[in-house]
């Protein structure tokens, strides 16, 4: 038989009080109301040793808030990679005394219907709906019902709905000017997309805005791409054969490679060819996958910042919660996050390469 739960009443009782005196010591208006310290510290001294727990249901009913928010992605929390935009959530919201709800869809729309309804069911008091991988969105009628935050997704149409992203174009600067600052200025080419703005896999908001960056910092350098390979899926399978393919006509000096997968290929490439990183040639990537730290010579990448993110998302739902997220007319901002550079062995001045 589970033991009786511990109610206000018995607080009251084992401390001699009222049982609004002991209401009002434990939500902390014992000082406003000139409830005098010896009655308080009675009543915080029964709690403790009784361990009370106040009934969350009741709180709820009377304050009208659940103190939850309910974080809907399509496989980020089964993600070895993203998981960390869960633990940055989970940590911005326990700081403020809220939990986390976290319902998974695998990109399914109809399970994302149900989850999403689920959420409203248990009156959250906010909703995350988070993507894996940075993608436009269909955005859900029902996300609008309550303060939200759209986390690593734009919508594809207007919407009030916030939206915490990585900053892309950023990233795409600070991998060119990794390079740049090497002293690179002649034989770089892109592993992943480009050279040209239309070479890029499609719906892949990563590569659009990290492709403008690094077209943009070698430019406001003087700097012209020599090439690109276009690798319609991120993989290393796909970074060999297009690093392979490229050193057919070409010899590099410096790869960008668009992720840290593809840059995983282009080492192997550049090894079948008796070319030596960063001796021989330099490679940058993005992502700071785990393989970034894996392969030798270790290699130089862009971080992207799950955790950042996770926090991030919940800072802007927390000003949604407390603003007027259902103002007519709102467009929602765009907050960008930083991705730092990880800094490894895989860049080397021109001036130290071998041929």
């Amino acid at each position: 038989m589970s033991p009786r739960r511990v109610t206000l009443a018995d607080v009251a009782k084992a401390a001699g009080v009222s049982r609004t005196t002991a209401s009002l010591v434990l939500s902390g208006r014992g000082r406003e109301l000139r409830i005098s310290r010896d009655v308080e510290q009675r009543v915080l001294r029964a709690a403790d040793e009784l361990q009370y727990r106040p009934n969350i249901v009741s709180v709820n009913l009377r304050t009208g808030t659940s103190r939850t928010i309910g974080f809907v992605s399509d496989t980020v929390a089964t993600s070895r990679l993203a998981g960390d935009m869960i633990k940055g959530a989970l940590e911005a919201a326990r700081e403020r005394g809220f939990m986390l709800f976290i319902g998974e869809t695998e990109g399914d729309a109809e399970l994302e219907r149900l989850l999403l309804q689920a959420m409203h069911d248990r009156q959250v008091d906010g909703l995350i709906l988070a993507s894996m991988f940075t993608r436009t969105i269909k955005v859900p009628g029902s996300m609008t019902a309550a303060p939200a935050v759209l986390l690593n997704a734009l919508p594809d149409q207007p919407t009030p709905l916030p939206a915490v992203l990585p900053d892309e174009v950023e990233a795409g600067r600070r991998a060119a000017r990794v390079l740049l600052d090497a002293g690179h200025r002649d034989d770089i080419y892109l592993i992943g997309a480009g050279p040209g703005m239309g070479d890029v896999p499609p719906a892949s908001v990563a590569a659009v805005e990290r492709l403008v960056g690094i077209r943009e910092a070698l430019a406001e350098a003087g700097v012209k791409v020599a090439g690109g390979r276009l690798c319609p899926d991120w993989q290393p399978e796909e970074g060999l054969a297009a690093t392979r393919d490229l050193l057919e006509t070409a010899r590099p000096r410096a790869l960008i490679c668009f992720n840290d997968r593809i840059a995983m290929g282009a080492y192997q490439a550049l090894d079948d060819a008796g070319l030596n990183v960063p001796d021989d040639v330099s490679v940058v990537s993005f992502d700071d996958h785990p393989i970034a730290s894996w392969i030798r010579p270790k290699l130089t990448t862009v971080a992207l910042p799950h955790y950042e993110l996770g926090r991030k998302a919940v800072d802007v739902l927390f000003t949604e919660i407390g603003g007027d997220h259902a103002a007519p007319d709102r467009q929602g901002e765009v907050h960008r996050v930083p991705m730092p550079v990880r800094s490894r062995e895989s860049i080397a001045p021109p001036s130290a390469q071998s041929g």
